[in-house]
């Protein structure tokens, strides 16, 4: 795929403005496409929009295919007629400096529930259902499970049930292990014939759990609708959004359950092996991830069907798509289960070209993005190069001293896209005071700068870059430090969390934007 000239920027709608706990689709949201356009940004990149589970990370969801219900917007659902303006005016507004999706979800849960007892299905909601009958089904029953079983259990009582788990699970889980899956009703710890999708079990539970399992497809209906509305209006100011595909699935989640022999399980559902990555200079143990890895061959006997399903369901929402981990299509790191750290894994081949032609058959040219960071195999460039992805250039990697550094904008190829900084990565602020006197000074004499406004000064060495594709976070725009970092890798707590307010969205950063791009052709 070779993309045309373009700049725009990264934001989650977790960061997105609202009263009510967590950015939604609401009138921020449109505000938001109009800033861009007015910047004359044509890009609008997002994380992947599933729902999240303990940590909040995108990356860990609880499906593939399911969008965030804590993302619907109340005023929308005011508009549609199945909530009245009261109902919003006794609400008690949350804290607007913070995403705080627990607390966003226990506000909305009962006016939810009372817009699914106004809502008749209609035939576009009928229509839905059908079109996404491969995975809303189990991934409504899932929840529905996975919710009456943590509400069953979360009393702690050690039942002759728990009992029974942990001596099925010994040998694979820790003591504490055993308890956070139990109680957590991690769906390996359920009754066995609902772990094994026996269909006398599956039945009865669909007869027990209906009307929870018309109400969480009613909410994945409204989050089609919702996020439809802003695509269109994005579209239509001519801004194209850039969408997320993880590259592992979360071992929780509706998919390892619906799905178990595309992936390493055993007979009782736990992991025969999990992902990570090797140990290297900065892990002298590795990282050890716990996804399922895929039984890659059994994806193949079915030409693929699985991702071809879902690169087809994430390009209804998206124009385009990041695919992360690249790497992993061409060898992922494979640990055995269960195992402390990432130190006994072996690097394990994955699918190759043969993925992507499947897709390609399916679904003609893809609109990929391959997130080809960290350490790259020539395997690994060979097969991006094969598929025509354009690769990713991180501009706050570029300062190492090296005039060779591949990050250095007068090294790229022209079908790149280059960021100031990714959500894994600080605030270019923070990146600049955190890092060494050497990387500062070459950072200053390579764009002749005097440090004072680094992330500015990233964001025009970015738009001026060769790259065909410019992005950058919505906090570089706003000159914020690393108190508004999204992510730091490998760490638990206070990540994913950071909200703009807005106040800050200022007019001028949309008047130097657009001079910018302007300025060199984007």
């Amino acid at each position: 795929m070779q993309l045309e000239r373009a700049c725009g920027v990264l934001l989650h709608p977790s960061s997105l403005p609202s009263p009510y706990g967590v950015g939604d689709l609401g009138q921020a949201a449109f505000d938001f496409i109009d800033f861009l356009a007015e910047g004359g940004q044509t890009l609008w990149q997002v994380l992947p929009l599933g729902p999240t589970g303990y940590g909040d990370s995108p990356y860990q969801s609880f499906s593939a295919f399911a969008g965030n219900t804590a993302f619907l917007s109340l005023e929308q659902l005011v508009k549609d007629g199945l909530l009245e303006e009261n109902d919003l005016s006794s609400l008690p507004h949350l804290p607007e400096d913070k995403a705080d999706l627990d607390g966003a979800m226990a506000l909305k849960m009962p006016l939810l529930k009372k817009a699914f007892s106004h809502f008749t299905p209609t035939a576009d909601y009928l229509s839905f259902c059908k079109k996404n009958a491969h995975w809303l089904p189990d991934y409504c029953l899932f929840c529905a499970l996975k919710e009456a079983i943590f509400a069953a259990r979360k009393d702690g009582a050690e039942t002759e049930e728990f009992l029974d788990f942990c001596a099925q699970s010994k040998g694979l889980l820790t003591e504490n292990q055993m308890r956070d899956y139990y109680f957590g009703a991690v769906w390996v710890s359920w009754p066995a014939p609902l772990v094994k999708r026996e269909q006398a079990a599956l039945a009865k539970a669909q007869g027990q759990f209906q009307e929870t399992i018309d109400f969480l497809s009613f909410l994945q209906y409204q989050f089609h609708r919702q996020w439809q509305a802003v695509k269109t209006y994005a579209n239509e100011k001519n801004i194209r959004i850039i969408g997320d595909i993880p590259f592992f699935v979360s071992f929780d989640s509706a998919d390892a359950w619906a799905n178990q022999g595309l992936f390493a399980l055993d007979e009782t559902g736990f992991p025969l092996e999990v992902a990570g990555v090797p140990p290297d200079y900065f892990s002298p143990t590795g990282q050890l991830w716990g996804n399922p890895v895929y039984r890659w061959k059994a994806h193949e006997a079915d030409g693929f069907t699985w991702w071809c399903q879902r690169m087809a369901h994430l390009l209804e929402d998206a124009d385009l798509v990041r695919l992360d981990h690249f790497r992993g299509f061409e060898s992922n790191y494979c640990i055995p289960f269960p195992s402390e750290t990432a130190m006994e894994g072996k690097w394990k081949k994955g699918p190759g070209r043969k993925l992507f032609s499947a897709m390609e058959k399916a679904l003609g040219k893809l609109p990929i993005i391959a997130e080809d960071l960290g350490v790259i195999t020539p395997q690994v460039e060979k097969l991006r190069l094969s598929c025509q992805f354009p690769g990713m250039k991180i501009l706050q990697f570029a300062f190492d001293g090296n005039a060779q550094n591949p990050y250095l904008p007068y090294l790229y190829e022209k079908n790149c896209v280059v960021y100031t900084g990714t959500h894994d990565n600080d605030t270019s602020i923070g990146w600049y005071q955190s890092t060494n006197e050497d990387s500062r000074d070459q950072f200053r004499r390579y764009t002749n700068s005097d440090g004072s406004a680094p992330g500015w000064d990233l964001i025009r060495l970015a738009i001026s870059s060769t790259a065909a594709l410019a992005i950058y976070p919505l906090q570089d725009i706003l000159c914020l430090d690393t108190s508004a970092r999204m992510n730091t890798p490998g760490s638990l707590g206070n990540n994913w969390h950071w909200r703009y307010t807005k106040d800050q969205l200022l007019p001028s950063y949309a008047k130097d934007l657009k001079a910018l791009a302007t300025l060199f052709g984007r």
